[in-house]
């Protein structure tokens, strides 16, 4: 009975003493959580991706010797290939180098003015560029020029109309020019991205023989050739690069 006692004089005490005790400690504080900062789209890496689109290849031809104009025309088709390529960004600005590489359709005909009997066809079925790129990025969308060298491969036809005998050039004739370009892209995921581009490649006249299936040669060179307009879709992959310091 004396043990019952005790025990319940001492839980009494502890009960009355509780409160005092949970008055002594201090408030409970309350810290907001940190804000949430957007993350900042990288461009500097490595980077490789596909392309396709359309093109327009210009060809004006006339006879070197008499001076006789046969008319122009526009070689147009689709485009597909695919680009490799390296960035370095700064602050906003980002520079890169690229090399890119494509298949083309692109051909046209006309029927010579001075010479009606005579048609003129042409077909360029690849080209390659490679430029240097300026560009500012706001996070995941970048702006940017390009310019550099380009080289094409076209062959060149003169087609008697009244006898559908072909002479052409010596197969297809690749020509080295230069071009300019600017596109607009955007990063939909950490190392995807998606642009559409604008480029356009300059290429001087060329002198040219055509020569026949039989191997007989036209009287006159001609002279033929002309720039180029391209619009292509692309999609890129990027991995890589430097820690890059922001500004």
């Amino acid at each position: 009975m004396k043990q019952f006692w005790l025990a319940t004089v001492g839980l009494v005490a502890l009960g009355t003493a509780a409160p005092a005790l949970a008055a002594d400690l201090p408030a409970r504080t309350y810290t907001k959580a940190p804000a949430m900062v957007p993350a900042i789209y990288d461009w500097s890496g490595f980077y490789i991706g596909a392309n396709g689109g359309w093109g327009q290849n210009r060809d004006c031809r006339g006879d070197v010797v008499t001076g006789v104009a046969f008319g122009c025309h526009d070689g147009t088709g689709g485009v597909a290939g695919g680009q490799l390529g390296y960035r370095w960004q700064t602050g906003g600005w980002v520079f890169g180098l690229e090399a890119q590489g494509d298949w083309a359709g692109l051909r046209g005909s006309n029927v010579s003015l001075a010479a009606p009997a005579l048609s003129v066809r042409s077909n360029m079925d690849a080209f390659g560029l490679f430029t240097g790129q300026l560009g500012y990025a706001w996070n995941s969308a970048l702006l940017y020029v390009k310019g550099g060298a380009a080289v094409t491969d076209t062959r060149y036809d003169t087609i008697f109309n009244a006898t559908g005998v072909v002479a052409s050039s010596a197969g297809y004739n690749t020509n080295w020019g230069g071009t300019v370009g600017a596109g607009v892209e955007y990063g939909f995921a950490p190392n995807w991205s998606a642009a559409v581009e604008y480029d356009h490649i300059f290429q001087s006249s060329r002198n040219l023989t055509f020569t026949t299936p039989a191997g007989v040669a036209l009287p006159d060179p001609f002279r033929t050739g002309g720039d180029t307009d391209l619009v292509t879709v692309r999609v890129n992959y990027r991995w890589g690069g430097p820690v890059v310091a922001r500004y």
